[in-house]
């Protein structure tokens, strides 16, 4: 073979080279996009489905830290003697008897979220221990003692019910 049929053989293979990746890049880029858009398929129905689902458990979730701000569980649970540990214990349990029967719901929430109302329920229930160990004697003087506490700062109720809040609306 002659330099002269090498660069022949090269000016006819080089068009259907040049042609041939042309092809192969659209090919893969049509490719990418149909993958793409089956995803995004895919996504858009299991959202329609998982959405109620998430929604509901944010709707527990507020529920629970509803049920857990002080005013609302002081009002809720009373006293079923004077015993004023008998009663910090009837809260405190009473707190975490509500948080274990909402605990699946963590499975459709951030992380932040879900450390966040663990936050609040840790903090509600530090804010009874502490009020317990103030000098009442009786458990009406603790409910007292629980409520005058409160009343002077932003419950950890309200501050992960604003969280939660702000998260559902970054679901639409």
């Amino acid at each position: 073979m002659t330099s002269d049929q090498i660069f022949q053989l090269f000016a006819y293979l080089l068009p259907s080279i040049v042609t041939g990746a042309i092809a192969f890049y659209f090919f893969r880029m049509h490719t990418n996009n149909e993958e793409g858009r089956r995803r995004y398929l895919l996504h858009k129905d299991s959202q329609k489905d998982t959405l109620p689902v998430r929604l509901q458990a944010y709707e527990r979730m507020a529920l629970f830290l509803e049920r857990i701000s002080i005013p609302s569980l002081v009002v809720r649970v009373a006293p079923t003697s004077q015993d004023k540990d008998a009663y910090e214990s009837l809260l405190t349990k009473s707190i975490e008897t509500e948080f274990d029967h909402n605990l699946s719901q963590q499975i459709y929430m951030t992380d932040d979220c879900w450390n966040i109302i663990k936050a609040a329920k840790n903090a509600t229930v530090q804010m009874i221990r502490k009020a317990a160990m103030s000098e009442s004697d009786t458990a009406d003087k603790l409910r007292e003692d629980i409520l005058n506490e409160t009343m002077e700062k932003t419950s950890p109720s309200t501050t992960a019910l604003s969280f939660v809040k702000k998260e559902i609306s970054e679901l639409w």
